[in-house]
């Protein structure tokens, strides 16, 4: 007896989502069925493929292996639909893309009333996560990264560089002055983020560790707070070339200023082996000619 290929697809659901009721709520389907249908692969196989605790589900040695096989299955599957369906046609169907919600909000919205024009039949759906996100763990497609790539499993289209900025507010700097070498940061206030440290080196010669006034995880909120006047802050051009050229914020410390290369670099990662592969090159070749970075 064969397996159902959607039995299959709960199966891979379980193990990506970690339990049997984020799997139900992730496929809106009941509880009961999701263990139906891993109950009924295991039977046929006879074979365990999860072991169950009170807290989650890990797979068995078997049923990382079966699932490996299974999950490429349903890629090929998937991949054998889509060229039948869109021979001739648009790329269509639901296309997942995360980013940063700064580059969200300050890069991919200005552009999606133009995309949905030109691919009406792809389903864009925009996630922000300020880390990595695991592209099979939350079913992405497609993921916009911002600095130097180290994940090999992924293939990478790049989408050019983002230079870095020191600024701060008119208001901020005329109550406080303007700082004319690296060194008088020290007597500023900064703003800095909380989550990945290495993001508050700027390039900056002869720039020392700082402990900013203030942080978040959350770039977009780090531009809030400059724009607030509440200090000096290091942002990537994307979302603050705008604000400087239309005087809301002050480029600072040019003559300081050193090269960030790897900082600056923005990336669109998938996996190779995507059976999504026309969705995305469709929405990677229509964004990247019209990026403001």
């Amino acid at each position: 007896m064969q397996t159902r290929s959607d039995d299959l697809e709960i199966l891979v659901t379980v193990v990506d989502s970690g339990g049997f009721s984020a799997a139900a709520n992730a496929l809106d389907i009941q509880v009961a069925r999701v263990s139906r249908a891993v109950s009924k692969i295991e039977k046929q196989l006879g074979v365990s493929i999860l072991n169950r605790t009170t807290r989650r589900v890990e797979l068995t040695d078997e049923g990382r292996q079966f699932v490996d096989s299974v999950r490429l299955g349903l890629q090929q599957i998937q991949a054998a639909e889509e060229e039948l369906i869109s021979r001739g046609e648009l790329p269509q169907g639901r296309l997942r893309v995360d980013a940063a919600s700064p580059f969200v909000f300050h890069q991919l919205v200005p552009l999606i009333k133009r995309f949905n024009a030109t691919y009406p039949d792809i389903q864009l759906e925009l996630t922000s996560n300020e880390g990595f996100v695991d592209l099979l763990e939350h079913k992405t497609d497609v993921a916009i990264r911002i600095g130097k790539l180290a994940d090999s499993t992924l293939h990478a289209r790049p989408l050019g560089n983002s230079r870095l900025y020191i600024v701060a507010s008119p208001e901020y700097l005329a109550g406080r002055g303007v700082p004319q070498r690296t060194a008088e940061l020290s007597s500023h206030d900064t703003i800095g983020f909380s989550g990945i440290k290495a993001l508050n080196n700027w390039p900056l010669k002869g720039f020392a560790s700082l402990t900013p006034a203030f942080t978040s995880s959350n770039g977009e909120t780090v531009r809030q707070l400059a724009l607030a006047g509440n200090g000096i802050a290091c942002l990537s051009g994307f979302m603050v070339k705008q604000d400087i050229e239309a005087g809301r914020l002050i480029s600072l410390l040019e003559s300081d200023k050193l090269e960030n290369r790897e900082r600056e670099q923005i990336n669109a990662v998938f996996y190779k082996s995507s059976s999504v592969a026309r969705r995305i090159s469709a929405f990677i070749d229509f964004i990247q000619p019209n990026l403001q970075l």
